[in-house]
């Protein structure tokens, strides 16, 4: 068994430990609300197996996504804040992607509480249109902004 032992300590007077860098890569609250989007559409997607096959597990599926689709989205305006606060370069257009991401968490806000309803319609048709309608909103604001973002750019 080999012993290590320390012959000698250099202390760094005044040194500047100060990040020379700045951090790279997506702000955290845009990979947040990526997942927020990614749960509501799961959402849809469960909706619509419940609505072709009427097991409870499928509605079960589909308000714990929406919730969890709440929860990180809650998550993701805190970070923005802090990312604002913090002096954080925020995407050129932003506005349109904050009007339709709070109309789009509020329509789902709505849809916990529609499918907190018991039986069929807690689904059908009301559940299953505002899940439709939160992924259609989410599409479209994100083609909106894509667009302000790339004016030159038509088309896909």
């Amino acid at each position: 068994m080999k012993h290590a032992t320390i012959m000698e300590t250099t202390l760094i007077g005044d040194a500047n430990l100060r990040l020379t860098t700045r951090p790279r890569g997506r702000p955290i609250h845009k990979i947040l609300v990526s997942f927020s989007a990614a749960y509501f559409a799961g959402a849809l997607v469960t909706d619509l197996v419940y609505w072709q096959i009427p097991d409870v597990l499928w509605e079960r599926f589909s308000i714990w996504l929406i919730t969890a689709g709440l929860i990180v989205a809650g998550l993701a305006v805190i970070a923005y804040v802090i990312d604002l606060a913090g002096g954080r370069q925020i995407a050129a257009p932003a506005w349109p992607r904050a009007i339709g991401y709070a109309l789009a968490v509020v329509l789902s806000l709505i849809n916990a509480f529609v499918h907190s309803r018991d039986g069929y319609t807690a689904v059908v048709p009301t559940g299953l249109m505002l899940s439709g309608l939160v992924v259609v909103v989410l599409l479209l604001t994100a083609w909106v902004a894509r667009t302000l973002a790339n004016p030159h750019r038509v088309g896909g």
